[in-house]
């Protein structure tokens, strides 16, 4: 293009018509050859996680493409659908599943180098078949805070404003259960508990169930809640302390894992640990004897922090996607049992 005798704004739109035309001819270069300009980096792929079969229903959620980033997590695609075994990134295998035998491991169609996902999140004693499966799994999501995906019941949040108002406290300790059994450890404690503190007892097991929009207002009115575990291991602590108790505005009375591990998740002063008294009667006295100001300590958190649960199965399987990237490759769990149970 020439512009001999052209003026100054004249010769200025010819250069831009200029550079123009090469960035067009660039652009379409770059697009004939499918290659990305030099020094940018190409996105990561989409990680397909194969969900084996959903935990405890022949009926899986729908799971469109933007499943995973409603929970933050880019790039990571849920699927039930047992034709992508090949071509999955990852296959995650629920373990009541297989205990009960609903679902089986493909073993012979297994793709060499495929990392396979044991997901659990019940306690050791209510686990079992584990020594069929040494040598088969390489990651584990579970609770256990040395799991390869560790996925708690719930943790505490910095939140800032006010916490939220909770109701008047009319009685002095709430607690639900269902699997109700005189072995249980906390059978025992509630029994020995019984003569010296009023505890009002809620679920199937004292045939009072609670609907579940009705349980978190109905424990709110009370002092304490007993967050007793139906079994004592590592790392186990579950909904009846993060939901039942702290999200509802109650003062955990715990019986679990020991105070360390608690301590762990949630401020020291945010629970009462059963192991921290001889008795159950000195529990009890400690319990009733409380003064107003002493029990306001015990939910001074709630002015910092929030609840987060962790109760949906498709968050707990996308987080196999956020830790993918830092899994060990090649690595193989030999003694399963021996490791879960240990």
């Amino acid at each position: 293009m020439s512009c001999v005798g052209c003026g100054p704004s004249q010769r200025l739109r010819a250069l831009g018509a200029l550079a123009g035309a090469a960035l067009l001819s660039a652009l379409w270069l770059l697009w004939l050859l499918g290659s990305t300009p030099v020094g940018v980096p190409a996105p990561p792929p989409t990680l397909v996680i194969l969900v084996w079969h959903w935990p405890f229903t022949d009926r899986p959620p729908e799971l469109p493409s933007n499943t995973c980033i409603s929970y933050g997590v880019a790039r990571c695609h849920l699927s039930t659908d047992h034709s992508l075994l090949a071509s999955a990134d990852a296959v995650v295998f629920h373990h009541r599943e297989l205990q009960t035998q609903q679902a089986r491991l493909p073993l012979a169609s297994r793709p060499r180098g495929q990392p396979w996902v044991w997901a659990s999140m019940e306690s050791p004693s209510h686990t079992h078949g584990l020594g069929r499966l040494g040598g088969i799994f390489n990651w584990v999501l579970s609770y256990r805070q040395d799991s390869d995906i560790f996925v708690p019941y719930g943790r505490l949040e910095p939140h800032e404003g006010p916490a939220p108002p909770l109701p008047a406290k009319k009685r002095v300790a709430a607690w639900v259960v269902s699997n109700f059994r005189e072995r249980q450890r906390r059978v025992q404690l509630y029994r020995q508990l019984a003569p010296h503190l009023q505890v009002d007892v809620f679920g199937r097991a004292n045939r009072k169930p609670l609907c579940a929009n009705c349980l978190l207002p109905t424990v709110a009115r009370y002092l304490f809640y007993l967050s007793f575990e139906n079994s004592q291991h590592r790392d186990y602590i579950t909904e009846k302390f993060w939901r039942n108790a702290l999200a509802a505005g109650t003062v955990p009375v715990v019986l679990g894992p020991p105070r360390a591990t608690y301590e762990a998740f949630a401020p020291a002063d945010a629970f009462v640990h059963v192991d921290d008294f001889g008795t159950a009667q000195e529990l009890a006295s400690f319990l009733v004897g409380m003064n107003e100001s002493r029990y306001r300590r015990y939910l001074a958190w709630r002015a910092r922090l929030r609840v987060r649960l962790f109760e949906d199965w498709r968050e707990r399987f996308c987080a196999i996607c956020t830790r993918y990237p830092y899994l060990p490759r090649g690595q193989v769990y030999e003694d399963l049992k021996g490791w879960f149970q240990d």
